[in-house]
């Protein structure tokens, strides 16, 4: 089972849909709890570390297929249909798994469509591993190293929220993600349809999702809608939180 990280009533009809959240590559449960919190005042909000990230367990194998039926395992023992959110690797996670059958009411896929892509992220795994973790005693230490080979500072501390210092360890499997990069920035054939309301909502600066891929994206999901975020790129939840949240919340209660 993967890690959860709940917001929010637990139960009673008060509490209304739940909503679990799927995040991207080299991300975390925690990444999102602000916007997790805020999202919580009127629903059970869960926060999901994805296998071989966070506090989760780690597995060979990172196929799209068994991240989604991951999130269907806790789709299911939550006993209700439940909204999902994924954004980048855990948007291409929340897409397969609605498109497998799981009990998703609403899906918000932010910032990634059902395509392959080319922009691998192997020279940032490259750069985590260069790190002399056994000699490196504070993240001040580890990011001074990761800049050698990333400028972003941005970058490097999203990338540093994943590192345990006092065990010398990264909470990313490393090696798997390596291995599987070419299935993380792929999508899997997969045909089928999820028949309820899909919510396309972009970064308005960002490329990732761009018009020739919606023809694909409404054949998957005829009941899609787009939206953008104004001056937000890839990272439009924590470019823009509160327009990010605005938006999720007008769909979700629609």
């Amino acid at each position: 089972m993967l890690h959860m990280i709940s917001h929010g009533p637990e139960n009673g009809s008060e509490a209304g849909t739940p909503l679990i959240i799927a995040h991207g590559l080299f991300g975390s449960g925690r990444n999102w709890g602000v916007i997790a919190k805020r999202l919580a005042n009127h629903r059970r909000v869960i926060a999901l570390d994805m296998r071989n990230h966070g506090a989760s367990p780690w597995s060979e194998d990172h196929s799209y297929h068994a991240l989604a039926a991951d999130i269907e395992e806790v789709a299911t023992t939550l006993g209700q249909p439940v909204d999902l959110l994924g954004h980048s690797m855990g948007g291409k996670a929340a897409m397969v798994a609605a498109l497998s059958g799981a009990p998703i009411r609403r899906l918000i896929v932010a910032d990634i469509a059902p395509v392959g892509y080319s922009h691998s992220q192997q020279p940032v795994i490259d750069a985590m591993q260069s790190v002399p973790l056994d000699h490196t005693t504070s993240r001040a230490e580890a990011d001074q190293a990761l800049s050698a080979h990333i400028e972003d500072p941005a970058l490097r501390s999203f990338l540093l929220q994943s590192l345990n210092v006092s065990a010398q360890r990264w909470r990313l499997n490393l090696p798997a993600l390596s291995a599987s990069m070419d299935q993380i920035i792929g999508f899997p054939d997969i045909s089928g349809h999820f028949n309820a309301p899909a919510l396309f909502l972009t970064g308005a600066l960002s490329d990732y999702l761009r018009p020739e891929h919606r023809p694909r994206i409404k054949a998957l999901f005829p009941k899609a809608r787009f939206a953008k975020i104004p001056q937000a790129g890839h990272w439009l939840h924590a470019e823009k939180p509160r327009e990010f949240e605005a938006a999720v919340r007008v769909f979700l209660d629609a």
